[in-house]
């Protein structure tokens, strides 16, 4: 087992960042919730342990706790706020609900050296950090020493060098403590003394061994959807069973432009993968004519694709005159914070997988088992996952694309004339970004068509046309973004190209709302 940091989580909106700092530091890291913690010594036998923050009181009663066992086992520890204040609470110390709130930036004045602080901090200077809490502790465990202070935080840091217990009211692992990363390295290198060897290289040869030794001489299915996260799963496990890999790629006519041939084209030619092309345009375009509500919309395409994979699938691995046959597993692009999000820090289990993550409900109705390699992998890894596998950097760095496809980014009745304007509207708009050199600092981008006709004048003669309503965002993990700003002679250039050069479309607008309150989508 590689060396391991568990995070036990007690409902911060922000533990998986405590992952990513972890891990960034060569470090593999797993959370999980703080009851569930038991169980999950068992399986990593950790080298160290951070306590998440949360939205609880230490002060309540019925509120999370450590397990006893995290503080007896000898293994280094970090609480991180409310992390923090559940340490002290269960060492001896006080914690009173406060009259001394902190929230947003501070100045933490550094008191004295401690291990967390080496090469990074020194006693006597001031460092910005982020702080979110409500309550503070109030006095010490035996054994703690106070190292740093802040106006609202008479504790904001805390450490027992000789039990190697360390304990922060700020949060280190978000980049409004610009040092945080360095802090939480220091934790993972000099205080657990963990070396660090956590990379995409060992990420891939060990999970090659896993997917062997689960699927042994099993057939597995994959549905493609021309994303990274299904392509880097697929190229990942073709890798590790050859020809026991069978990938299906549904064409249901809602993609963009070139977009299936591109996916094709990549899995037959380069990686030389089995797959199966299914032209499914007309059913879908069929189905979903007259069909205005959104939400109408999601179930026809999703029942639909089901329909069309289950079909393809119950084909795999029949040869001619041969009986029985078909696939045992059904291969997924499930990540980490789908993992994550899917149960609560109080442990509870999901109320619905998305459908997305399992194909639309495919493992239900065909009793498929599931490969899930990218579970322990957030989406830049996946990236990285995929540059080592050897992906074309096109490939892996493209922009997240929703599994109903353009049929979301139309409001409205779908028609094939309205998806063909859209395909050139949206192609000319990301050729303008990759132009500018920025589309890999963008989140997503990507155009709309709209159920709206205005009036215009093109060469002296009026028109009445569609509006276009272009949306990007950045953000670093999709639950918030903010509307990119794009300069305007960018935008006046790229509505320009669009007006002239796709005909029905007249009218160019751009869409500078954040989410919340707004998605990143519009449907």
């Amino acid at each position: 087992m590689t060396d391991t940091v568990l995070i036990i989580d007690f409902g911060s909106q922000v533990t998986q960042l405590i992952a990513r700092r972890v891990r960034e530091a060569g470090v593999y890291s797993e959370i999980v919730p703080f009851n569930r913690a038991e169980d999950a010594m068992q399986r990593l036998n950790p080298r160290a342990v951070i306590l998440s923050g949360g939205p609880a009181s230490v002060t309540e009663m019925g509120t999370p706790r450590a397990p006893d066992w995290v503080f007896e086992a000898g293994l280094p520890v970090l609480g991180i706020c409310y992390g923090e204040q559940t340490m002290v609470a269960q060492l001896g110390g006080g914690v009173e609900s406060g009259h001394h709130r902190e929230f947003g930036r501070a100045d933490l004045e550094i008191q004295k050296p401690c291990a967390l602080f080496d090469g990074v901090w020194k006693p006597g200077e001031k460092h910005q950090v982020w702080m979110s809490h409500g309550d503070r502790v109030t006095r010490l465990p035996e054994g703690f020493e106070v190292v740093a202070v802040s106006r609202g935080a008479p504790f904001a840091a805390v450490a027992d060098e000789a039990r190697r217990l360390y304990a922060v009211q700020f949060h280190p692992e978000v980049v409004h403590t610009p040092d945080g990363a360095r802090l939480i390295s220091n934790f993972v290198h000099r205080i657990a003394r963990i070396s660090g060897d956590w990379t995409m290289a060992h990420f891939r040869s060990s999970e090659i061994e896993k997917i062997r030794a689960q699927v042994g001489k099993g057939r597995v299915i994959s549905g493609l959807s021309g994303g990274v996260d299904s392509a880097v799963a697929s190229v990942l496990i073709h890798e590790a069973i050859g020809d026991q890999l069978t990938c299906i790629f549904v064409d249901h006519g809602l993609l963009r432009m070139n977009e299936a041939e591109e996916v094709v084209s990549l899995f037959r030619d380069a990686y030389n993968i089995p797959l199966v092309h299914v032209d499914a345009r007309e059913k879908f375009l069929t189905a979903l004519a007259g069909v205005s509500d959104p939400e109408k919309k999601r179930k026809i395409i999703g029942g639909l694709f089901i329909d069309v994979f289950e079909e393809e699938a119950r084909k795999v691995g029949r040869a001619e005159g041969a009986q029985g046959g078909g696939a045992e597993y059904l291969a997924q692009g499930t990540l980490y914070p789908d993992v994550i999000e899917s149960v609560s820090f109080t442990g509870g289990p999901s109320v619905t997988i998305k459908s997305h993550h399992n194909v639309g409900g495919l493992p239900e109705r065909m009793n498929l088992k599931l490969i899930e390699p990218l579970r322990e992998l957030f989406k830049d890894e996946v990236r990285a996952l995929g540059r080592e596998l050897g992906l074309p950097a096109h490939f892996i760095g493209r922009h997240p694309f929703p599994g109903p496809g353009l049929a979301i980014r139309m409001p409205g009745e779908i028609t094939s004339e309205k998806l063909e304007i859209l395909r050139k509207a949206d192609a000319i708009y990301l050729e303008e970004i990759r132009a500018a050199g920025l589309y890999d600092i963008i989140w997503q981008a990507f155009a709309v068509l709209l159920p709206v006709r205005t009036v215009g004048v093109m060469g002296d003669a009026r028109t009445y046309d569609h509006v276009c309503a272009l949306r990007a965002v950045t953000s670093t993990d999709g639950m918030t973004a903010d509307s990119f700003g794009f300069s305007h002679e960018f935008l006046t250039r790229t509505a320009t190209r669009i007006i002239n050069e796709v005909k029905g479309i007249n009218r160019v607008v751009y869409d500078v709302t954040s989410k919340p309150p707004g998605t990143i989508e519009w449907e």
